[in-house]
């Protein structure tokens, strides 16, 4: 006996030595398989990590083990990912893995997790998962065996995997997700019967409408497979569309043609509750404790070939009648819910399908809807009517409906509207085929979005459905400190609603007030108590979704520290631009005249705008206008009033107002002075104490100017201005940051140089005497309050004072009238420098040296009182006739 237990152990220890040997022998021959198969019969690139083999855990099967498989498209799909799984277990009779690799290979068992296949459509029709070659021979025997597998398989299983199926040429995408499947068949077999259990979550999308989206698909499915006549029965089956169970029978066929399908389903109860079960998951929470009264039938039959040409004829029916529902946390109900719905298709053309609503009725507290709609065409060019008739308070929604809103709703909707439209005319502005006809009107309706700072109250809006026109004949609403109201026409109301067209139309609209602040949003943080639902950090854009035209009067509109009275002008909106036309505002004590464009469209708004200034308040407009004052900061010492038109183009910041750095221009300016505050401005000061014979608060009144920026630097054009009788003109540059570089030439009459100056010119007694000036250039920089002022009034008045002494040498000498001429001609001329004597003056006396005498001690009173850097009192008869 121990002999025999001992021979047993033996063989035992044998055995399992040769488990443990047969994989490191085999799993090379198992990789030579399964990629000789990929290159004899794929037209894609095969990939994965690693082949193992196990021979104990399975024991007597053999189990192989690939990780992370991957198929990869070669053209037209270059690069693109058909496949990816990350392991996939065969499990095979043992005995298998000692056949050749030219015999096939029987497979039991396959188990994949996390595979993810994609399936792809491209507008040319073609298909990336049409990877297999063709063969030259027919023979399905031929091909069966050379490929080098063979199925029996008695179990499969799909783990966590995932689905994409898009067709470019359909513009259809279905995702599944999240899929677990199962089944338990042989399908070697002719005939044979196949057990499979799917959960999965499908969302789909047709021409961009979601038909489905994450919806929870369940099936149990018994089904037999007719293998030689590739037809497979559905017999005790059992699906469930979210909640909604459903039962169908029938069969699918493998034509030559395309797929014959029979199949006829119905949901096998009769309960409303399991209408509330179509709806998504997300938006039906905690259904199973929703008291429901009445009944809810579905069923339907779909039978057919599907092919290129024809979709199977549909007859689904969806009946409810006198139903009701409440949730037990929401203190409303739901009450006579009528349904009456059908999906019909009796031709097998895809475009004869049709959708009847012929009732939709349901009451909320005392609001009764009603509604139906027909809808023809569906894969087409889709035709609608409808009737719509009914009173919602907005608010009763969230209180029978466990909705989740972002924003509370309130109102009262009314609205008795029929419209009949096809799609193709809204889609090209068709406005002559799409027929309205009714009234829509909300009452008590707040709006907020996180394209607005504020929550906009709509007291009262009136809509009357025209052919072709929407009339919107009230619309009174308030947000912030803002009042608005509205009437005008939309064009295509239905296009802006139903596909992705703009919102057309002309408004009129009227305003009290009119914050614009209220409308943007402010470079700083929301607080926690702010109703502000946009970001701190972006300005308002204009909508995209605008294309219209209004006509804007308003009482007062506020816009950062300015308050804008009669705002009256058009405003043309398109493509997230803003065209101002005839817009006039009164403004300090003024008018503005404003046209030009404001655009959004870029990351930082920018603007292109002509201004007319009239009889704007001067300083005012100067304190409070940040463009002005970085335009003539000295302006703000000026009183009186400011004409001016200026073209100006730029970047606006997160508030609208101008970026300073960003601006180009030019403007011309007329300015009339009242008065001028002398003591106000370093520059005037300045100025005033180096000329001494100038009091600038009698400078002209009316002044007109030019000049031009860009750069963050103004230029001003050479200009002339007058005091008395002395002419200046003035020209140069300053930065916006107020550093200066400018001249002012004055041409001073003689008579303006001091009292001793006035002595010598009476002594000469000559009319043209009178005549004699000198230019004084006074350079300016440094900055307007810190100025830098130098004049080369010294050089000036000694040239004169050498000229008059000149003078006064030759008429006490007794030269005639024609020598005086031409000295005066000398000085009048502007040829100052130059002293022209005769050599008859060499001769001295003691006439010539008193006169001398005389002259210096003139010339040096004169200076004295011109740099002495006071008004003497003692001199103040002598200076009253020549100060301002």
């Amino acid at each position: 006996m121990k002999k025999i237990f001992k021979i047993i152990g033996i063989i035992l220890l044998i055995f399992i030595a040769v488990l443990i040997a047969i994989p490191f022998v085999l799993e090379s021959k198992i990789d030579a398989i399964v990629q000789n198969y990929a290159d004899e019969n794929l037209n894609a690139d095969l990939s994965f990590d690693d082949i193992s083999l196990s021979l104990i855990s399975s024991f007597p099967k053999a189990e192989v083990n690939v990780d992370n498989l991957k198929i990869t498209n070669r053209l037209p799909f270059e690069g693109e990912t058909l496949a990816t799984a990350k392991s996939i277990a065969f499990e095979m009779p043992l005995s298998e893995l000692f056949k050749g690799t030219e015999e096939p290979l029987i497979i039991n068992e396959i188990i994949a997790d996390e595979l993810l296949l994609t399936i792809k459509t491209n507008k040319n029709g073609t298909a990336n998962y049409d990877i297999v070659k063709e063969k030259e021979s027919n023979n399905k025997v031929a091909d069966t065996a050379s490929s080098g597998f063979s199925f029996d398989l008695k179990n499969y299983e799909l783990n966590n995997s995932a689905f994409t199926y898009i067709d470019e040429k359909a513009n259809t995408k279905i995702y599944a997700t999240e899929i677990n499947h199962k089944g338990k068949g042989i399908f070697s077999g002719e005939l044979s019967e196949l057990d499979t259990n799917t959960e999965a979550k499908i969302s789909m999308s047709i021409d961009s409408t979601e038909y489905l989206t994450n919806n929870i698909i369940k099936l149990d499915a018994l089904i037999d497979l007719d293998l030689e006549n590739q037809k497979y029965t559905f017999k005790d089956n059992k699906g469930y569309i979210n909640a909604l169970p459903l039962e169908f029978q029938g069969f699918v066929q493998m034509v030559e043609e395309g797929q014959q399908v029979d199949i006829s389903f119905k949901n096998p109860e009769s309960s409303f509750k399991d209408f509330l079960a179509v709806i998504p998951k997300a938006y039906a929470k905690n259904i199973e404790n929703v008291t429901t009264t009445g009944n809810f039938t579905v069923n339907g039959i779909i039978k057919g070939l599907v092919s290129e040409e024809t979709i199977p004829t549909l007859d689904i029916n969806m009946q409810s009648n006198n139903a009701s529902f409440k949730y037990p946390d929401l203190p409303k109900s739901v009450t006579n819910i009528m349904i009456d719905a059908s999906v019909k298709n009796t031709t097998g053309n895809a475009d004869d399908t049709f959708l009847d609503i012929n009732k939709l009725d349901f009451k909320i507290d005392e609001d009764v809807f009603k509604s139906e709609a027909h809808i023809k065409n569906l894969t087409g060019n889709m035709l609608v009517n409808a009737n719509l008739d009914g009173v919602l308070n907005l608010a009763n929604i969230t209180k029978a409906y466990p909705i989740e809103l972002e924003n509370e709703l309130s109102g009262i909707l009314k609205g008795k509207l029929n419209t009949a439209f096809d799609m193709d005319a809204i889609e090209t502005n068709a406005y002559q085929r799409i027929k309205n006809n009714g009234s829509v009107s909300i009452t008590n309706f707040i709006f907020s979005s996180e394209d607005i700072v504020n929550p906009i109250q709509i007291n009262k809006a009136d809509l009357t459905f025209k052919p072709g026109t929407v009339s919107l004949n009230s619309f009174d609403a308030l947000t912030g400190k803002s009042d608005f109201s509205a009437t005008g026409t939309i064009n295509n109301l239905l296009g802006f609603l139903l596909s992705d067209k703009k919102l057309q139309g002309n408004f009129n609209v009227s305003s009290n007030t009119f914050a614009i602040a209220d409308f943007m949003v402010e470079n700083e943080t929301a607080t926690d108590s702010s109703n502000k639902t946009t970001s701190a950090e972006e300005s308002l854009k204009i909508p995209d979704f605008l294309d219209c035209t209004i006509t804007a009067n308003a009482k007062t509109v506020i816009y950062d520290n300015l308050n804008l009275k009669n705002v009256k002008g058009e405003l043309l909106i398109k493509d997230q631009n803003a065209n101002l036309k005839n817009m006039t505002t009164d403004l300090f004590n003024g008018q503005l005249g404003i046209s030009g464009n404001v655009s959004t469209k870029e990351a930082k708004p920018k603007f292109d705008m002509k201004l007319a200034m009239q009889q704007f308040d001067i300083s005012q407009s100067f304190k409070d206008l940040e463009m002005l004052k970085v335009l003539a900061p000295i302006a703000k010492v000026v009183q009186g009033k400011l004409n001016s038109t200026i073209d100006v183009s730029g970047l606006l910041d997160e508030n609208f107002s101008p970026d300073l750095a960003t601006i180009t221009g030019s403007a011309l300016a007329e300015i009339l002075t009242s008065n001028i505050d002398v003591s106000k401005s370093p520059l005037l000061s300045g100025l005033d104490s180096k000329l001494n014979f100038i009091n600038f608060k009698d400078l002209q009144k009316d002044i007109t100017t030019k000049l031009s920026f860009e750069n963050g630097q103004v230029s001003v054009k050479p200009f002339t201005i007058k005091y008395k009788d002395i002419p200046i003109e003035v020209s140069g540059t300053h930065s916006f940051s107020n550093k200066m570089q400018y001249s002012a030439t004055l041409q001073v009459p003689a008579k303006y140089l001091g009292s001793d100056v006035n002595r010598l010119i009476g002594k000469i007694n000559d009319p043209e005497v009178e005549k004699i000036t000198i230019p004084v250039t006074a350079n300016i920089g440094g900055t307007f309050s810190s100025p830098q002022i130098t004049t080369d009034l010294t050089s000036g008045v000694s040239n004169l004072t050498k000229q008059l002494v000149e003078i006064e040498k030759q008429k006490l000498i007794g030269k005639g009238k024609d020598k005086i001429k031409d000295l005066l001609g000398g000085i009048v001329g502007g040829n100052s420098n130059t002293t022209k004597t005769d050599s008859t003056t060499t001769k001295t006396d003691s006439t010539k040296t008193n006169a001398n005498d005389k002259i210096k001690e003139g010339v040096k009173d004169v200076l004295g009182d011109l740099f002495g850097g006071k008004k003497n009192s003692k001199d103040k008869k002598a200076q009253d006739s020549t100060k301002i």
